[in-house]
């Protein structure tokens, strides 16, 4: 066990997590300004970025680089330093370090060695894009950036699909509507939020379903870094499915049966599709399937 006392006057090496604005230069605090001053030495995600943060307040600080591709070397660089007795100030290009970042492992490395690890908070943009997204903030889940290839895209979304909490997802511009697609075809058509451009002058912030946000991404183009919010899954529990009228009926008989009762195709196969918290394509998919054969 391991008791850190953040503000002891005997701490040597000290490793701070400074957030930095996700947007608008305003949002830096003055504590984060403080400590960007007094530090040894500024890591940081991308030199070049916070550079132009540092000029902009006049703070003239030695840089050093940490990011994905040298984080062995740079974080050894960085343990001897603290180990010397230096203060750094871990930054990333915006936001809270150590979120989707591999900041997470330099923290790690730090505290198991037993330097002091103190966060220095601000701006953070998936907390941003949640309380203006409208949806239940009061309890959710950070999922980060979805897997990139389809068999791990689809196996985390199979995972997450039941969740109730909100699901926070971050994504770039070139990937948002096939992630918001593969979303729509594993979990139906759940409400939904986009939020780009969040603190900056052309803050958008896109309230619909699933289906409505990806045609607004089809009408126009994809600009600058997206959060994307989802509702949790608002079906029966499993103890309810197992009671539920339909469990033991064949999507075929499940749609069949709405059919009998008055209902269209169309209508029946959404209908059996919320009934068991899967997509219509999977429940039309499979219909057409079975009646094939």
């Amino acid at each position: 066990m391991q008791v850190q006392r953040s503000f002891s006057t005997e701490q040597s090496g000290v490793l701070y997590l400074v957030a930095t604005p996700i947007g608008n230069l305003d949002d830096m605090t003055v504590r984060c300004l403080e400590t960007l001053r007094s530090v040894d030495v500024i890591a940081c995600e991308d030199t070049r970025q916070t550079r132009k943060l540092l000029n902009h307040f006049a703070i003239d600080k030695r840089t050093v680089s940490y990011h994905e591709h040298n984080k062995e070397a740079s974080g050894n660089g960085l343990l001897q330093w603290l180990a010397e007795g230096k203060q750094i100030a871990l930054v990333s290009d915006a936001g809270l370090p150590a979120i989707s970042d591999p900041g997470a492992e330099l923290v790690r490395d730090a505290a198991a060695a037993g330097f002091a690890v103190i966060p220095v908070p601000g701006a953070n943009a998936a907390l941003t894009a949640l309380i203006a997204s409208g949806l239940p903030t009061e309890r959710f889940v950070f999922c980060g950036f979805i897997g990139r290839e389809n068999k791990e895209r689809r196996e985390e979304l199979d995972r997450l699909k039941k969740y109730p909490e909100t699901l926070i997802f971050y994504e770039a511009p070139h990937r948002i509507e096939k992630t918001l697609g593969a979303i729509r075809e594993a979990w139906g058509n759940r409400r939904g939020v986009l939020a780009r451009e969040l603190t900056k002058r052309y803050e958008e912030f896109v309230r619909g379903t699933i289906d409505e946000l990806l045609e607004w991404l089809r009408e126009g183009e994809a600009r600058g870094e997206f959060c994307l919010i989802v509702e949790g899954y608002t079906g029966p529990l499993e103890e309810e499915e197992a009671d539920a009228w339909w469990h033991s009926l064949s999507v075929i008989e499940h749609v069949d049966t709405y059919c009998e009762q008055g209902l269209n195709k169309k209508e029946a196969i959404k209908k059996a599709a919320d009934d068991r918290g899967v997509s219509k394509r999977d429940v039309y998919n499979e219909y057409h399937r079975d009646q094939a054969e």
